[in-house]
């Protein structure tokens, strides 16, 4: 049974590792702003999943964050021509998406 949260925890939890192996790849591709991008993005999301799932207090606030943070990600990610980068600007997409609805009202909307 599906519960509150799920498409928010699902979306953050398929971001991590997309994410993750962005990361990797533009580290050995000495793309610096791009991997720092990713890491934070795969924290906040291994964040937001467990939040997300348990109900937390704390669900709105962190969903504001997250969706800030996988937006700036898909931005710079958007910038490089290789299929990781594209694929984790998608996923970060999705992820910001559903974590907007979670969100307080009046969290920055992206462009």
């Amino acid at each position: 049974m599906p519960y509150q949260n799920q498409s928010c925890a699902d979306a953050c939890a398929e971001c991590v590792p997309i994410a993750a192996y962005c990361s990797q790849q533009c580290i050995e591709k000495e793309l610096k702003e791009c991997a720092k991008h990713c890491l934070e993005c795969v924290e906040i999301c291994k964040a937001m999943t467990v939040l997300a799932a348990r109900d937390s207090y704390n669900t709105g606030a962190v969903a504001a964050a997250c969706a800030e943070i996988c937006d700036a990600c898909a931005e710079e990610c958007s910038k490089h021509d290789h299929d990781h980068c594209r694929e984790c600007a998608k996923a970060c997409r999705k992820c910001a998406e559903e974590c907007r609805k979670l969100a307080p009202q009046g969290t920055k909307q992206a462009a």
